[in-house]
Formats: structure tokens, C-alpha cells, sequence
């Protein structure tokens, strides 16, 4: 929480009494005394990188055209792009509920990161709102749950097929146009719900209510995040959403091979059907059975004997041609992994169309084991940047905080693209990056001619920090490309 207090209150100047001393255990010969007269102080300083980020990205500008602005204009003081702005620099700091923006909203740096002219917020029309630079809870509110009509309070309706594009071209574009190879990554999780919420279903894999959104990534890039109901097949709405992914990626990396990866949720005929018939590669689970245990038995009993020998876990791989007996139209390749462990037998199996060239080993370990970073992405967007937070009671509200979250991580994900490669944090977690870049000190003045910030002289990583300023600086304003 910000200890954030005006030097001089607009509403308090001349009955303001002097500040009560803090008084704290001696240092010594030293008495340790404090007190709230610091001035405008706010500890997430490094939001102003987030900016450099959004005006090169062009971001909120780009969030905002996908949104129509119904109100008044007169009595307009937040625009679109500001309060689109305020919501994903938010996230992005940590702070996932609405609520919080009722505190936030007195934070000059978070203002000013934003592209408030006016940080402190003296010009406010209304005298309850003068130092509140940003809007409130309320109205942020009020954006996420506009319905696609307006009319009555709808005054901020979003079209959800432009956020959804958008979300799409703005990750295509932080990948390089001469890529020779795409691995899509998709899976499924849960949201858990509460109460009374839309479009809330029983799960019984997940034992909850929950939704069960869509991811798809290229990498750590996301997507695609689609808000479902979890009373369909986890699979459900693949299909489409390749239709729109997969012309995009052509269009950007005209030369590249694309597979699809996922787990055996997705091993549905639907799926390996629409791939071959497109021209995608794909390597996906499968789930076992009787008779694909069978095709690995001897592989399986050489795997035991050296296991046996070696007590530790040993592992084998066979590659041969296999077909349902009822689900699947021809006969694929699977890839069968035996594998022994300390526990006991692990068989796993993948079915893919990569060329026969390509051996099973390297089948299982290089082309579908990494598919574990796309649990970790889908694990960032939630614990860091509140994915799961779908806690309105319209679906479609929640989709738009899904987005939002999205689009939070693709700040994020530039941010350590542009600013931080080669360094200790280039591979850092959404939360690290925030924890040692992002959270920092800072106390602002606000003149006539300038706003002057002030950083905490002994932030351990200054030089990291001003480096990354200097690479941001660097990245072309109006930047749409990646």
C-alpha cells in the first residue's frame, strides 16, 4: 500500500496541523523519529519504463481504438487510451483488483506513467477529486463491464473480434520475419468461479467451477486467450482459432514451418485432420492404452533389465505406425517412450507427422518435451499478472480482464526483450522483472516547466536499470512492427 500524501492539500492548506512525530528505538546515541511530510513518494518508479514500452508498442493507443467512447465528451477527464493504460501498467505492477486503483489513483509516478499531463492532479474539474490524478476504481468499473450496445451506463463498449485480433497481430509482430520454424503451443486450464457467475460449470478433472480459457504461444509470445465455459471438450474451438492464428504467422514469416504442440487433450481427429489438410506439422500427445502398451513391450523389458543394472532411470523410444479403431480416419505415426523409473513403469506416447528422417528420440525430447514452457507462461499470466481473476459476473467483462491480463505480459515480455536482453534479467518471470526492476522508490516534483523524479540513490540495480532506460529510448516511437 502507498504512502502517498500532497505537500500541500488543495482542500487543507491553511487548517493543516504540523505532523506528529513517529517516534522508533534509539540508534545509539541516536534518536530515530519520522513522519509523513516526504512529499509525492511512490514505490513503483519503474513504471516509467512501462511507458517507454507503451508509447513505442503504441499499446493503449492501439487497446483503445478497439473500444467506442459514448460519453459526454465535455465532462470527460479520463481518456480511452489513459484508461486503458492505467489498468495494464497496473497489472503489470501487482495490482490485480479494480479496487486497488482507488489508492493508486493518488500515485503521481503511476500518473504520470500513464501520459497525465497533470501527475498530481490539481486540475481536476470537481474539488473531490483534485490530487486524484487517475481514475478510480469506479470508473474502470464501469469500462470492463460496458456491453456491446450503448445506452444507459454502456458507454465504453469494447468489440471483442478487434481485442481479439489485436491480441494476435501484437504477439505475430515480436516475431522475427525470417523465423524457419514456429512451434505453436496450446493448452487449456482452469479459472475457478464463485457464486453465481456466467456461464459457470462443474469441472470434474479441475473438482471446481471453473472456466477453462484457451492458450496458444510461440514461445513465451502468447497469442491467443480465450475465455470458454468448462462444460466442452478442452479442444473445443482449436480449430477456429488456427484458422485466424495461421494466416497471420504466413503473412509475418512467409518461410516458416509451423507445428502444433499440445498435450493429449488435443489429440482429436478434428485437430490432425485440419493440420494435414493446411500443411501444419504437429507432434501431440496421446493418451495410453492396451494396445499401445503393447507395441512397446519389448522395449519396455529391455528398459527394465538396464534399469536394473544402473538403478536409475532409464528410458527408450520406438517409433511405429498406429490407428484408433473407431476415431481416426488413417493410421499415424506415434512415437512411444518406455521409461522406468524408481516409481515404476511411465509409458507416454505422441502422435506426429514430422518426417520419418527425424528419430523417435528426438521426436519426444526436442520437438514435444519443451512444451512445459508453455505450462510456465500460462503459470506467469495467473500467479503475476491475475489471468484467473474473471471474478465479474459477466462472462464477457471477464474475457476483457483475461485480455487485459494478456496484454499486461506482453508489456512485460517487450520490456525484457527490448531493454533486458543479455542480462541477469533476460530470462527472469513477469514477478522478478517487477520485484527487482520495477518496484523502486521514486519521489516527484511537478512545476511549471518540468516534472522532476527523484530514485532512491542506493537501488542495487541503477545501472541495469538506466541501461534498460537507454535501450528503450533507442526503439522507435510509433513502433508497430516488433
Amino acid at each position: 500500500m502507498k504512502n502517498i500524501r500532497t505537500e500541500t492539500p488543495p482542500a487543507a492548506v491553511e487548517t493543516e496541523c504540523k505532523e506528529h512525530p513517529l517516534l522508533f528505538q534509539d540508534l545509539g546515541s541516536r534518536k530515530v523519529v519520522a513522519d509523513f511530510s516526504g512529499g509525492f513518494l511512490s514505490c513503483d518508479g519503474g513504471a516509467l519504463l512501462l511507458r517507454q514500452v507503451d508509447l513505442s508498442m503504441q499499446l493503449s493507443r492501439r487497446v483503445a481504438a478497439c473500444f467506442s467512447d459514448y460519453r459526454n465528451q465535455r465532462f470527460v477527464e479520463h481518456s480511452v487510451p489513459e484508461l486503458v493504460a492505467q489498468r495494464m501498467i497496473a497489472l503489470a505492477m501487482g495490482y490485480e483488483d479494480l479496487n486497488d486503483h482507488n489508492q493508486l489513483r493518488l500515485d503521481p509516478v503511476i500518473a504520470a506513467s500513464v501520459g497525465k499531463n497533470d501527475p498530481l492532479g490539481h486540475d481536476r474539474i470537481h474539488p473531490q477529486d483534485r490530487g486524484k490524478a487517475l481514475a478510480g476504481a469506479s470508473t474502470l468499473n464501469r469500462m470492463e463491464l460496458s456491453a456491446q450496445k450503448s445506452g444507459g451506463n454502456h458507454k465504453l463498449p469494447c468489440n471483442p473480434e478487434m481485442m481479439e485480433d489485436l491480441v494476435l497481430q501484437l504477439g505475430v509482430e515480436a516475431l522475427p520475419r525470417d523465423s524457419k520454424q514456429i512451434i505453436l503451443d496450446i493448452d487449456a486450464t482452469d479459472d475457478p468461479l464463485h457464486g453465481s457467475q456466467e456461464g459457470a460449470f462443474y469441472h470434474g478433472y479441475y473438482h471446481n467451477y471453473c472456466y477453462l480459457p484457451l492458450y496458444i504461444c510461440v514461445g513465451d509470445v502468447p497469442l491467443w486467450a480465450q475465455l470458454r465455459t468448462s462444460d466442452h471438450d478442452a479442444c473445443e474451438g482449436t480449430n477456429q482459432a488456427l484458422e485466424k492464428i495461421v494466416p497471420v504467422l504466413r503473412q509475418r514469416c512467409p518461410h516458416a514451418e509451423i507445428i502444433l504442440r499440445g498435450d493429449s487433450g488435443f489429440c482429436r481427429e478434428s485437430i490432425l485432420q485440419w493440420c494435414e489438410s493446411n500443411g501444419l506439422q504437429y507432434v501431440i500427445g496421446l493418451s495410453r492404452n492396451a494396445r499401445l502398451e503393447k507395441e512397446i513391450e519389448v522395449t519396455m523389458i529391455r528398459i527394465k533389465e538396464r534399469q536394473c543394472l544402473c538403478g536409475t532411470a532409464v528410458r527408450g523410444y520406438k517409433s511405429f505406425v498406429y490407428q484408433t479403431r473407431d476415431s481416426w480416419s488413417r493410421s499415424r505415426r506415434v512415437i512411444g517412450k518406455a521409461e522406468m523409473t524408481l516409481q515404476g513403469t511411465n509409458p507416454r506416447f505422441v502422435v506426429t507427422n514430422l518426417a520419418d528422417e527425424i528419430i523417435a528420440d528426438t521426436v519426444y525430447e526436442e520437438y514435444y518435451c519443451p512444451r512445459g514452457q508453455m505450462e510456465n507462461i500460462i503459470k506467469q499470466q495467473q500467479l503475476d499478472l491475475a489471468a484467473d481473476r474473471t471474478s465479474t459476473a459477466h462472462m464477457a467483462s471477464n474475457q476483457l480482464r483475461l485480455w487485459f491480463s494478456t496484454l499486461a505480459y506482453m508489456m512485460l515480455d517487450r520490456l525484457r526483450r527490448w531493454g533486458l536482453y543479455d542480462t541477469l534479467l533476460s530470462r527472469a518471470t513477469a514477478g522478478t522483472v517487477r520485484l527487482k526492476l520495477l518496484k523502486m522508490a521514486a519521489k516527484i516534483t511537478v512545476s511549471t516547466r518540468r516534472v522532476y523524479i527523484q530514485f532512491n540513490s542506493s537501488f542495487p540495480l541503477k545501472d541495469l536499470w538506466q541501461e534498460c532506460l537507454n535501450r528503450l529510448i533507442q526503439i522507435p516511437i510509433h513502433n508497430s512492427t516488433g
